[in-house]
């Protein structure tokens, strides 16, 4: 598997040392270079590539507005001199952080990681073929679907038949199983047009539930089978139907 990469930064000097590291590393393919955030973007609206070496302090626009801007983002590797911009980066989901100067070890672990975030984007849905033992669902028939969640830092998949519900906090999801919960930076909205609509239902504009796991339904409460009780929202009143004959 390549990445096709793009160089963002105002320095020819840096520049040339990643394209020397990049010449190392078999994976990392040049798709480009440009020396400002609008030449990027310029770019970027003509050519796919997965994975920005992007620098911060540039003129006109800097690299993290230059990073609000995209609305589908490749991954990034932030490449700067500064190190107080770290948690900034790390907020908008940056893959890595090289402060400059850096030598090729430090850019290496950084590829690597990039790498296995590429494969698991590509990956982000998967199926098991069938035979292995899993719960009858209706919505899942004879494979069980997976879904990576990011939590952490970190790529977690889960059975989608283990997953209870969603809740909504602002811009963070809690994907809970029967007893804990994963928290990762997406919306609700994001995991409802993901999540298969025969299984997964939206009872509420902070919760998505997985209907196997109702237990019953009193007034506006739906109790699960763990004894977790959620809200029906009042302008959600039409899954009311779908629900009772799941």
């Amino acid at each position: 598997m390549s990445m096709r990469c793009l160089i963002l930064d105002d320095e020819p000097l840096a520049h040339e040392v990643i394209l020397r590291y990049l010449s190392e590393v078999s994976f990392l393919e040049l798709a480009g270079q440009c020396y400002r955030a609008t030449e990027g973007l310029e770019f970027l609206s003509r050519n796919a590539v997965d994975l920005i070496f992007l620098d911060i302090r540039m003129p006109k626009l800097n690299g993290l507005d230059f990073l609000r801007t995209l609305q589908q983002r490749p991954l990034i590797i932030i490449t700067s001199a500064y190190e107080e911009h770290a948690l900034e980066s790390f907020e908008l989901d940056v893959c890595d952080y090289l402060l400059k100067p850096f030598r090729f070890e430090r850019f290496l672990k950084a590829a690597n990681r990039a790498l296995a975030e590429h494969g698991l984007r590509n990956n982000a849905m998967v199926s098991v073929p069938a035979g292995h033992p899993v719960s009858p669902s209706p919505s899942l028939n004879s494979e069980s679907e997976q879904i990576y969640i990011k939590s952490d830092k970190k790529f977690i998949l889960l059975r989608l038949d283990e997953l209870y519900y969603l809740e909504s906090l602002g811009n963070y999801v809690k994907v809970w199983e029967e007893q804990q919960f994963l928290l990762t930076a997406r919306t609700l909205s994001s995991f409802e047009s993901q999540l298969p609509s025969e299984t997964f239902v939206r009872i509420h504009k902070s919760y998505i539930l997985n209907k196997k796991f109702v237990h019953y339904i009193e007034g506006n409460t739906i109790y699960l089978k763990n004894g977790t009780q959620l809200p029906l929202g009042k302008n959600y009143k039409h899954v009311l139907k779908q629900l009772l004959h799941s």
